[in-house]
């Protein structure tokens, strides 16, 4: 046991103590926005949040090393199952991507992101809200729970749609080169063509204006993908969170039960549109415009021709 005294707040924590309290004191308990805090490493702070995405990571690296361990010529067991699985989702993965070599490029990382944010909400619902610590302040007691979902506050989904989006971008520069993906979003190839390709096509002064525009809002668009992604799985997530604890506190035992189920559900689909979203990223990254627009012209070209 350990009392820490802060200005205004005397703060009491035991290892592990269950919700209930022998105390004659009410203790309360709250959703939050915020991820509640429940160690401090001088000024370093773990949340509830960051210690089940921490559990969540350690679950992935032993379910990772049990299936290597397990791996033999003729599969059976654990390593059947996870063939099927992976088999299946590559397939997947070939429906968006329409393209083999894509799939086996980005499909380790979108199906390592399904698998974190899918445990992540998964966590949130499972019968451990018992562990945690009780926060002793002014006027009452609150109780502080020891697992949260990660994927319940923003400051876990927002670093993981930032590193999808990035990770997309870096895909397009190893994929297809650095320059092609600069003039994605800043399309100075555009530009140099009002002056080199004005006496062919004079129309370029009026389209060359537009494309340069166009790569400005992709630009924006890449921040508005991070936005998208962090705040629809954060507030799918927090919102079901805070649902399981309204009908808990009706009624403990039979109420809550269809809406857990509901949750694992929906656990499974955000993850599955977070993985296929990020996916879609990839593939986009992947695209050659440039490319396209010129095999473009020259069916334009030999169409003219032919006729």
């Amino acid at each position: 046991m350990s009392i820490v005294n802060t200005e205004n707040t005397t703060i009491e924590t035991t290892a592990l103590v269950p919700a209930i309290s022998n105390a004659p004191e009410e203790i309360s308990h709250e959703s939050t926005l915020y991820a509640e805090p429940i160690a401090h490493f001088g000024s370093f702070t773990v949340t509830n949040a960051l210690f089940t995405s921490w559990v969540v990571v350690f679950i992935l690296i032993i379910i990772s090393i049990i299936v290597k361990i397990s791996i033999k010529k003729i599969p059976k067991g654990i390593q059947n199952l996870f063939e099927i699985v992976i088999e299946e989702a590559e397939l997947l993965c070939d429906q968006v991507t329409n393209s083999r070599t894509i799939t086996n490029k980005a499909f380790p990382i979108v199906f390592a992101v399904f698998m974190f944010v899918l445990l992540n909400n998964w966590m949130g619902i499972l019968p451990l809200g018992g562990l945690g610590f009780i926060e002793i302040g002014e006027h009452s007691k609150a109780f502080i729970p020891l697992f949260r979902s990660g994927t319940a506050d923003i400051n876990g989904t927002l670093p993981l749609a930032v590193l999808s989006v990035i990770g997309a971008n870096i895909f397009g520069v190893i994929s297809i080169g650095l320059w092609k993906t600069i003039n994605k979003y800043v399309n100075l190839n555009a530009l140099g063509g009002m002056f080199t390709k004005v006496k062919k096509d004079p129309m370029i002064l009026m389209t060359a204006p537009i494309m340069f525009a166009v790569g400005l809002l992709e630009l924006v668009g890449e921040f508005a993908k991070i936005a998208s992604l962090s705040f629809r799985l954060f507030g799918n997530v927090f919102a079901g969170e805070v649902l399981l604890a309204s009908m808990g506190a009706l009624m403990a035992y039979i109420l809550p039960t269809p809406f857990l189920l509901l949750e694992v559900l929906v656990g499974v689909i955000q993850a599955f549109i977070f993985a296929i979203l990020t996916l879609v990223y990839y593939t986009i990254s992947n695209m050659d415009h440039e490319h396209d627009e010129n095999e473009e012209h020259s069916k334009k070209g030999e169409l003219v021709s032919s006729h």
